[in-house]
Formats: C-alpha cells, structure tokens, sequence
C-alpha cells in the first residue's frame, strides 16, 4: 500500500508538456552564447572585480532572456509557451489540443477559487500484488504532483454549483484503477445526495492493467453509482478529451445526458493499435475522432475550448430546477404578438388556394422551414446530435432553448434549405436514428421536466433499404408507444407536409396545431392515386377526396389549431407567422402548467382515443 501525498502537493505545476510517446521539447535558451562570452570577459577583465562581474553577468542574463518556447508535436513549429497557455494550450500555428493537466484543466473551466476537493485521502493499494506496482505509483506521485488519475471535488462555473471531475492523463495514462473508480463513485453518491449535477473531463487509455479484475469491476461501479444518479432526476456531462478509450469510454464517459467532445480528441473502446492488429488493416484517415463519433450519433457537441467553460455554464443553467411550464421572463410580459400591418392587408388581399395548390405550396422549397421558426421564436438554441447508437440523422434538428426564458426542447425535421442542404438532410425524410434522436431529447426533456414543441414537415419516412435494415418500422412505433406517456406537456405544430406515419411520430402531442396551406395525410395524393385507382395521374382528384387540408383536418377534430400564414409562409411572414406562435404557445404552457404529469398523459391519451 502506497500513501497518497497530502492535497497540499498538488498545487499547479510548471507548464511544460508530456504526451504519450511524445516528450514535448523544451528549447535552450537563445543567448547561452551570449552569457558565455559575458562570463569570460568579466573574468578577463583586470580591474573588474570578480563578485560584480557575476552580478553584472546575472542581470543582462535576465535582461536578455528569451520566452520559453515548446515544439508543437503536430506541426512541428516551435511556438512561445506563454501565448500557448493565454490560447488554453491550443497551438496557435495549427490548432493542435495540448492535454491540459488536471489543475490546469479546473483553473480554466471553475471560477476563481471555488474548487474544493473531496476524497484526496484515499490510498492506492496492490490488490493482486502486481511486481514493483507500489514503485511506480510512487514514482509517478513523486513525478506528477498527483496523488492518483483523477482530482474530484465541488466547483462554480460562472456562480452555477457543480461537482467536477478531472483525469489526468499523466498519471499513468488516466488509466482506471481503484481509487480512480471509487473517488467516481463517491463524486456521484454525493451530487446525488447535495442535488447537484456532475461534470467529468475524461481523459484515459482504459482500465489499470496492474490492478487486473478490480479494474474491470470499476466500470459496473461507477456506471451503477451514474444510474442512481439520473433517477434522482440530475444532470450529468461527461467532456470527452484526447484519449477517452478503453473501459473508460465503455461505461461512465458515455452514460451523460449530453455528452460533450474536445475537437480531433481521440475516443473509442478498442484503440487503433489493437483493431489495426486484429483486423489486419490500415484505419481511415479521422477514425476514431470526435467529427466521426459525432457524425456517428456518439456525442452531442464538439466544443472548442475557448468556448467550453461558457458551453458548461449555459447547460447548467437551463438544467436548474423549475416550477411549472410558464416561466416566462417578466420583461417580456407586454410583448405584442400582432402580426405587423403589411401582413394584415396581405392576408386580406390574397386569394383562397385550391387543395393542390396548398400541396403545392407545402412542398415548396422557399417555404419557411423549421430552422427558421427555431431561431426567430426560441433563445440560446442548443442543438444536440445523434441517437447514441448508429449515426446522426441529419434531417432532425433537435436540441435545448429559451421560450422567453422558459426551457423546452425542441425538434424539427428540417428538408434542407436548398439543393445541397436537401441532399445532405435527405429531402426531409427521417431515417430510424433520426426518430430515435428524437426520443432520445424527448426523454432527457421529460427527466428535466421540459415542455416538448415540435416542427413537423416531412413526406414520410424514407423508405430506402437501410432505413429498412435499420428497423425503420420498430422507430416509428417506440416513439408513437413513448410519445403517448410522456410527463410533460407535448405541442405538435405541421409547418409543410405531413407524411403518414414518418409525421404521425413526432405528432402525438397534447395538442397539434397546422399552419393554413400545410397538408396532413395517410400518404401522398400520388400514392393514394396510385393505389386506389392504378393511376398516378389523378393526384389531384385524390387530395380533393383525402381531406388533407388543414380546414379539413380542424372539422375532423385531428388538429386544434390553424396557423395563419398572411398570404403565405415566406420570409417577410415570418415575424407575423413566428409571432403568432410564439404568442400562442405561451398561452398553451399557461394552460399545461396547471395539470398533473398523470393528467397530461391521460390528455394525451384520450385525445387519440377519440378516433
């Protein structure tokens, strides 16, 4: 058994570097030359004495002195440390993340002088008796300033309470043995029991091979010790640096609620070495990285890190417990919600459309899309990516804002604004992970007791052969199953099209509303032609006969209310449009605030029984 030095040690070290097979070279100082030459003339000199050449020597050494400088490992350029360190140790040259020590790490993301450490008194011990295991975990305390991997303790990010977890990758290689585990573990049972969220910067090559089986069981622990903590309702962010592999990233580093990600950081179970062996093949350029785990639906953001200490306080804040649905900012209590006059006499003066011409207009490329609605009625929007187990679907826009100052979550399915952007989103068309990213925030927002908005344009489902292997049909269904029982209040708006069952699962909500000229159906007016009558031709016929429109749709109590669109849902509209909304989904909230979790579900539910 080895003892931890006392606290005290770990105080902030001099800045230099170490990365795993890279030792960060530190550059002689420029004028050594210089110095030498000064030397020897003092001690030529006969009538200098020698105790005021020393001196003189001394001081234009300080005078003379250059910035310390460190080579950058990735582009090779020598670059002043200083400005490396005011840049939060990102090379200035060609962006490279330097990984940052533990201290260094809290210096930077917790308010002056808030941090306080806990379970600094824990000891690591040889539970296999592994051949001069005590040698080296002292040799590394000894070495780091550290006492183990990771420092825990209480912080403030910008006032917000925290506790906050760092792994230093010095420490050999942040790998997870016991005490790594157990000070974890004890960093979750006591948020848990102060009611306080849980920030963790991970960093580590996996578990602790000297500590053998031990290590492995620190992934049930800490995972375990992660669960009781989300029951109770709190907030987690795992931050995942460069490395997070191995059994630190099979189990607490991807267990958060949103899971944070440094750029290019390397994160991954198996390391590349060990598939590259396995497999027998060279990896692809950026495997492995944070843009391909996000891509991938691994991780919710990738933050910069001259941004990360704003990102966490902002996630905080809107995380803080609240009261009821409408907590609304008083100074925005007066707020007009009239459309403006322009849009009053537009809409007076433009002509009824016929049924295919609101398909036609709901099919419209320039029509207002979701991502327009977002950003003009909703504040800090925070946009979260992926469903945590295949890709991230592009054509679901979902994430966390501000309704004049009340949280929600809200969800769009975006088509795309034009021909590239339709392309990459698939025309609005959702795939499995794009429905089961959206269940995904609907959850975390019913944990957080979150009102739900969603934006609803789309022609269905796509129907391609991956979206079939990937189950398309289990994802529409497990969000109709968990849509319907849902604590908190849902409101479901169809902005553009309403395809079948791919628009039914984001639309089971306590209310649905539909803009004027949207369509909502059991498929295209082209498929029901085709199907009905074995010609697609009679498309138009068909949407006469299918009731598509919203007008249709009111009389037929499926949607509650109709959006006006003052001669159409374009960009001049948009202030009116938006506003109506806005206006209206306060008053919704309003309304919601006053029910019970119980009383909202069975709303839910007896809205859809009643067809």
């Amino acid at each position: 058994m080895v003892k931890q030095p006392a606290w005290q040690s770990l105080h902030l070290q001099s800045d230099s570097w170490c990365k795993k097979g890279d030792i960060m070279k530190l550059f002689k100082n420029r004028n050594k030359e210089k110095e030498i030459e000064a030397e020897a003339s003092a001690k030529s000199a006969e009538n200098v004495n020698v105790t005021e050449a020393a001196d003189t020597v001394k001081t234009q050494t300080i005078q003379d002195e250059a910035p310390e400088t460190i080579v950058c490992p990735k582009c090779g350029k020598t670059i002043l440390k200083d400005v490396v360190k005011k840049h939060k140790y990102v090379c200035y040259e060609c962006n490279h993340y330097f990984r940052v020590r533990a201290k260094n790490r809290i210096r930077m993301v917790a308010d002056k002088d808030t941090f306080e450490p806990w379970f600094s008194e824990l000891v690591t011990e040889n539970p296999l008796n592994f051949p001069e295991y005590e040698e080296k975990i002292a040799k590394t305390q000894e070495k780091t300033g550290l006492t183990e991997g990771i420092i825990v303790g209480k912080a403030k990010i910008y006032g917000e309470d925290t506790v906050l977890g760092v792994i230093d990758s010095r420490f050999m290689m942040g790998s997870m043995g016991h005490v790594v585990g157990e000070k974890i573990t004890r960093a979750f049972e006591r948020a848990t029991e102060e009611k306080l969220p849980v920030i963790l910067f991970c960093c580590s090559g996996g578990a602790r091979m000297q500590e053998g089986i031990i290590s492995l069981m620190q992934m049930a622990k800490t995972s375990a010790a992660a669960k009781k903590h989300s029951q109770a309702g709190l907030l987690y962010v795992p931050v995942l640096t460069d490395p997070t592999t191995g059994g630190v990233t099979a189990s607490f580093a991807m267990l958060g609620d949103i899971i944070l990600a440094e750029p290019k950081a390397l994160i991954g179970f198996a390391g590349p070495r060990v598939i590259e062996q396995t497999i027998g093949q060279k990896l692809p350029e950026g495997f492995q990285r944070a843009e391909f785990q996000l891509e991938h639906g691994f991780v919710d953001m990738i933050v910069e890190r001259e941004s990360l200490k704003m990102t966490l306080y902002k996630i905080l804040h809107i995380h803080k417990p609240l009261d009821g649905y409408n907590n609304f900012d008083p100074l925005h209590q007066d707020d007009s919600y009239e459309p403006t006059e322009l849009m009053k006499e537009r809409e007076t003066k433009a002509k009824p459309f016929k049924v295919w011409d609101k398909v036609s207009a709901a099919r419209q490329i320039r029509r207002l899309a979701s991502v327009d609605y977002m950003d003009y009625i909703f504040d800090e929007f925070m946009e979260m990516h992926g469903d945590r187990y295949f890709r991230d679907d592009p054509a679901i826009v979902g994430g966390i804002a501000y309704l004049d100052g009340q949280p929600v979550t809200v969800i769009g399915v975006h088509k795309g604004k034009d021909l590239e952007d339709c392309g990459r989103r698939n025309y609005g068309m959702p795939s499995p992970e794009g429905y089961r990213k959206a269940l995904r925030l609907m959850k975390q927002a019913e944990k957080f007791n979150r009102p739900i908005i969603t934006f609803v344009n789309t022609s269905g489902a796509y129907p391609g052969m991956e979206a079939e292997e990937n189950g398309q049909g289990e994802a529409i269904a497990r969000n109709l199953y968990e849509m319907s029982g849902i604590k908190v209040p849902i409101l479901c708006l169809m902005i553009g099209e309403g395809g079948s069952g791919g628009a039914l699962a984001l639309s089971v909500g306590n209310e649905v509303w539909m803009m004027e000229n949207a369509t909502y159906s059991i498929l295209s007016p082209e498929g029901f032609a085709s199907i009905l009558w074995k010609d697609g031709k009679r498309a138009k016929e068909a949407a006469e006969v299918m009731k598509i429109t919203a007008h249709d749709l009111k009389e037929l109590d499926v949607i509650d209310d109709i959006i006006p669109e003052y001669g159409g849902a374009d960009e001049d509209a948009l202030s009116s449009i938006g506003n109506y909304m806005k206006g209206n989904m306060k008053k919704f909230l309003e309304k919601e605030r006053k029910k019970t979790k119980e009383e909202l579900v069975e709303e839910r539910y007896n809205r859809f029984r009643k067809f």
